[in-house]
């Protein structure tokens, strides 16, 4: 009875610990630090590929606007470089994934060219994954 007991204890202890950990959370950290690894690289490169293709401007510091909203927008904006679309790909899918919408508004008024465009962006998604609470903390 006392072993059973103990590996009734022990799966319950187990079960609680796993239902505590947020996998959203998890996973929205890793696609987070995706996005700013895959800037980090475009900018420490010779140039960024397509730099003087202009892209809409995000209002990334506007907190009128939901960061889902903010990170649908970036996403569009990159869907519309066409000529290295393969080169942006990873940040597309990882920001598509992140915002989980299928449209947004996104104004063409404000263009900036891409090589200003994506330290903005690696900016925003550092500033996400240090709000995101940690394992530790929960």
């Amino acid at each position: 009875m006392l072993p059973s007991l103990k590996a009734a204890l022990v799966l319950l202890s187990l079960l609680q610990l796993t239902s505590c950990r947020p996998l959203v959370t998890t996973s929205a950290k890793v696609k987070l630090s995706e996005i700013t690894y895959h800037i980090h690289q475009f900018n420490s490169g010779v140039q960024v590929p397509c730099n003087d293709t202009r892209v809409a401007q995000v209002p990334f510091t506007d907190q009128t606007l939901s960061e889902q909203e903010r990170l649908c927008q970036a996403a569009m904006a990159l869907i519309k470089v066409t000529r290295c679309r393969k080169d942006y790909e990873p940040l597309i899918i990882n920001l598509q994934s992140l915002h989980g919408k299928k449209n947004c508004s996104l104004s063409n008024e404000n263009e900036l060219y891409l090589r200003n465009f994506l330290p903005e962006l690696g900016n925003f998604t550092q500033g996400m994954y240090r709000r995101l609470p940690t394992a530790a903390a929960q």
